[in-house]
């Protein structure tokens, strides 16, 4: 989907990486991260790129997951080699796929309750921006939670009128159980 925007990889990709970057450069010396970077030892690569890869020895981190479709996360997950370390982040809340069909939120289905497979799910108390961020969470989920629930009563509301339509159309009417009077 990088299209054919002009310039290497690195030109196309970059600004889908700056807060990677970002945190790269909070963690490390920024001077040392080019180095890193040039020897191998931290790879940045799009997930397109992982296919046909074992990564073996490796802390393999991918970053906002909630937008990988279900057959990419699984193409992801299955490169986990022999002494690496796969940490996938993501927020389910910010899917920016059609039909919110995210791997991420398939994978927490799927995987969950597999030995050496965890997951952590982060609350408004574990923001790390300005303090306004977690409020703003909080009324999201609230809003979500509202929406869901109003979802469910249409839906519990339509299935109750189905079945008493179904149930209407099988029994016979009022004229239908009148003795039926002939001319004598």
């Amino acid at each position: 989907r990088l299209g054919f925007l002009p310039g290497t990889l690195t030109d196309k990709i970059d600004p889908y990486l700056r807060p990677l970057y970002d945190a790269l450069n909070e963690m490390m010396d920024p001077e040392i991260v080019p180095r890193l970077m040039a020897t191998g030892t931290i790879e940045v690569a799009p997930l397109a790129y992982m296919r046909g890869r074992t990564l073996n020895d490796s802390f393999v981190v991918l970053d906002e997951a909630q937008n990988t479709t279900p057959e990419q996360m699984k193409m992801f997950l299955t490169r986990l080699g022999f002494g690496t370390k796969m940490v996938v982040t993501g927020d389910i809340t910010q899917v920016d796929l059609p039909q919110g069909s995210s791997g991420l939120r398939l994978v927490t289905r799927v995987l969950d309750g597999i030995d050496d497979i965890h997951f952590s799910r982060l609350t408004s108390d574990d923001v790390v921006r300005h303090t306004l961020v977690g409020r703003i969470v909080d009324a999201y989920s609230e809003y979500d939670e509202k929406r869901t629930a109003q979802r469910f009563e249409r839906e519990q509301a339509a299935e109750f009128a189905n079945r008493a339509e179904r149930r209407g159309a099988q029994r016979p009417g009022p004229r239908d159980r009148m003795p039926k009077r002939g001319l004598s």
